[in-house]
């Protein structure tokens, strides 16, 4: 088999590339947006049991905690939703996988948003 012989064919029959691959599902979405909804919880949650007066003004401990629940609760929604709606399982392309992790990071967000919310109270009072 002769260089030109092999070129000819690679040129006249490109490689077809696998569409699950490439495209994103409306699961694949919805998974990916839940886990960066977790995340951003996680690191509001951090954030705010870590350094509770200084990165939201005043009130921080008790603002950051409590916006770190609420996009803790989006995230892990959102991913239930997407775990409830996928036809396939892990591997299929259709969010799945992704899906789960958020509810994992989503609950991650939950637990360090509350135990800023309580330590902010508990400082107040």
């Amino acid at each position: 088999m002769s260089v030109r012989h092999l070129f000819v064919t690679a040129v006249a029959a490109p490689a077809a590339q696998p569409t699950a691959a490439v495209a994103m599902s409306t699961g694949r979405l919805g998974a990916s947006t839940a886990v960066l909804l977790g995340l951003v919880s996680i690191v509001i949650g951090g954030l705010a049991l870590g350094r509770p007066d200084s990165r939201l003004g005043t009130a921080s401990g008790l603002l950051g905690g409590g916006l770190a629940v609420a996009t803790a609760l989006l995230g892990t929604a959102l991913g239930g939703v997407v775990v409830a709606t996928s036809d396939g399982g892990v591997g299929t392309g259709n969010g799945l996988g992704g899906a789960v992790v958020a509810v994992a990071v989503g609950l991650v967000g939950v637990l360090l948003g509350g135990l800023a919310v309580l330590r902010a109270r508990r400082q107040a009072a």
